[in-house]
């Protein structure tokens, strides 16, 4: 028996912590994985309030790193001992996804994560995995393709990063929008996320990064990542005129919301790009005019899991770590064990972290 934090119904404030729950068996195709660093996300909330959906009950986290312990038939290149890197959305390599280089919309594991339970409680029913995943318990079953090698000597709380929040806002940055160097960059929003955005534009060489965010307390953290100047909802067209003129080259939306999608447009300068990174309500509409769509000449792009190909942007953000140029312990706003899973997730709620890690003995 082992430890997980199982959610058994939408809008639950809290995660029942049990120690009576096992990982299925590992079949063909299949690894398992002790989990020894995880993140609690913002994504983990979303799933907790409904906006995402998650079949019930649901082991939640799928931000996480840990050590392979056993691998199933026609696994190749995973051995136990292995250090890994969780990656929530593997590609089978072999679809039209992947063939055209976007892993990151492969969806063939897809159907498994919201149908196949990947743990037994202890009297024997069958829990899911959040994204087919379920990194906030001991061990973990996962597709192969799910666990990326990485290097021994990364720690596993920063490996844990590169598994959700740094991929995600680095590579919206690197790989979606392709910021050059000089760019101007705004970003709204600057949770766990958001900072990695910031940490992004500033590796790619932007001259001015603008972090827009209501909560005042956020902006010193964004300045301290990268940011050359902060915003609030009130004043962000004053500061956007003041430092560009006419707007910004690129906009980043790191909230969620179809408001901050709005505001990301607002910013950003005819012909811009406007990156939505955030995951949004299926019922959160955003409106805009076709008028608008043309004249303004700007670009609307999404950026889903940072548009990684894990195998590739792992390493590279591993080198980009060693190099000092991507700062990932100030990311961590604390370390803490599994029984404080539920005072994290109230910490996450009021907005006072960007990311809590939870370490497993």
């Amino acid at each position: 028996m082992a430890r997980a934090a199982v959610l058994h119904n939408i809008g639950d404030r809290q995660v029942d912590l049990r120690d009576d729950v096992t990982a299925v068996e590992v079949e063909p195709g299949l690894v398992k994985v002790r989990i020894r660093a995880t993140g609690i996300c913002q994504t983990d909330l979303s799933t907790m309030s409904g906006t995402l959906p998650a079949t019930q009950p649901t082991v939640l986290g799928h931000e996480g790193a840990g050590e392979i312990v056993e691998v199933g038939e026609h696994v190749t290149g995973l051995a136990p001992g292995d250090h890994v890197v969780i990656n929530w959305t593997p590609n089978c390599g072999n679809c039209a996804e992947c063939h055209r280089g976007e892993p990151y919309l492969c969806v063939s594991y897809i159907g498994d994560a919201f149908g196949t339970p990947r743990f037994r409680l202890g009297d024997g029913t069958g829990a899911y995995g959040l994204a087919g995943i379920g990194t906030w318990a001991d061990e973990i079953v996962v597709p192969a393709p799910a666990a990326v090698k990485i290097d021994d000597d990364v720690p596993f709380e920063y490996a844990a990063l590169l598994g959700c929040g740094v991929p995600t806002g680095v590579g919206a940055v690197l790989n979606t929008a392709g910021v050059r160097p000089g760019a101007t960059v705004a970003v709204v929003g600057a949770g766990g996320v958001g900072l990695s955005v910031i940490q992004g534009a500033r590796i790619a060489g932007a001259s001015t990064i603008l972090a827009i965010d209501p909560n005042t307390a956020k902006h010193e953290t964004a300045r301290t990542f990268g940011a050359t100047h902060v915003a609030t909802l009130d004043d962000h067209a004053e500061q956007t005129a003041l430092l560009t003129g006419g707007g910004f080259d690129y906009a980043f939306e790191v909230v969620g919301r179809a408001s901050a999608v709005q505001t990301a447009w607002q910013v950003t300068r005819r012909g811009g790009d406007v990156i939505v990174v955030g995951a949004g309500g299926v019922d959160d509409m955003w409106e805009m005019s076709a008028f608008s769509l043309l004249f303004e000449g700007k670009s609307l792009k999404a950026s889903l899991y940072g548009e990684c190909d894990m195998r590739r942007d792992i390493p590279r953000f591993v080198d980009l770590w060693r190099k000092g140029e991507l700062d990932l312990e100030p990311l961590i706003s604390r370390r803490i064990g599994f029984a404080e899973i539920n005072d994290a997730i109230e910490a996450l709620r009021g907005g006072d972290v960007i990311r809590q890690v939870i370490l497993f003995d």
